[in-house]
């Protein structure tokens, strides 16, 4: 596959870039798509979430009142869930919310949302660009340029260019993310893919799987 490369400006730069067709062109696995995205929002969960059962609650070792003569039912403790300020019952413990997906899985995540964007054109390869400071303005201007405004953009790098990140920390919709480190949400949470000349690479070299391991 290949898309044209763009300049910061919008305009075409008359070249194109090479894509992987084992990365951009598969049939998109869908169960695998939802597990990988189930696991990674399922990471940012605290799981500190914690309630006090009946043998928790302080209090009760009095009993509440007299046996008989109160016209009420007999209750043994001040403790039982169904007073107020009774124990909780099945309350949420302290946990880990993690969800395990082999390499391989994660992998075929990735190349299947990448699949998807490409074949909604829905990727967009720019020129390599940066600032002399962190400029919003300029950030913007570039993302006008390119037709993307008011659209959720995904922006991956291949070095870690302070200036670039800052520049897009404070537009709400514009995310700067390093081509190695972008997950299957990120790609599917976006309108648009943006990738830098540089970054395209870099991103095939962390997704291709090794000779090796294929031959395993």
């Amino acid at each position: 596959m290949k898309l044209t490369i763009y300049k910061t400006d919008g305009k075409s730069s008359g070249k194109k870039a090479d894509l992987s067709d084992q990365i951009f062109s598969i049939e998109p696995n869908k169960n695998v798509l939802y597990e990988d995205v189930r696991r990674i929002q399922a990471s940012k969960r605290q799981g500190t979430a914690k309630t006090k059962e009946r043998g928790e609650v302080r209090g009760g070792g009095k009993k509440a009142y007299k046996q008989k003569g109160t016209g009420m039912a007999r209750r043994g403790s001040i403790r039982s869930p169904l007073l107020r300020g009774g124990g909780t019952v099945f309350g949420p413990e302290p946990r880990t919310y993690n969800v395990r997906l082999t390499k391989k899985a994660k992998k075929l995540a990735r190349k299947s949302a990448l699949s998807l964007k490409a074949s909604a054109e829905e990727i967009k390869i720019v020129d390599d660009f940066t600032f002399d400071e962190p400029k919003t303005k300029q950030m913007v201007s570039i993302i006008d340029a390119l037709g993307l405004t008011d659209k959720k953009v995904l922006i991956l790098i291949a070095e870690n260019d302070r200036n670039v990140i800052k520049s897009a920390q404070n537009l709400r919709k514009i995310e700067v993310v390093h081509a190695s480190q972008a997950t299957t949400y990120q790609f599917l949470n976006s309108d648009t893919v943006v990738m830098l000349k540089s970054a395209v690479e870099l991103l095939q070299n962390s997704i291709e799987t090794k000779v090796d391991e294929e031959a395993a």
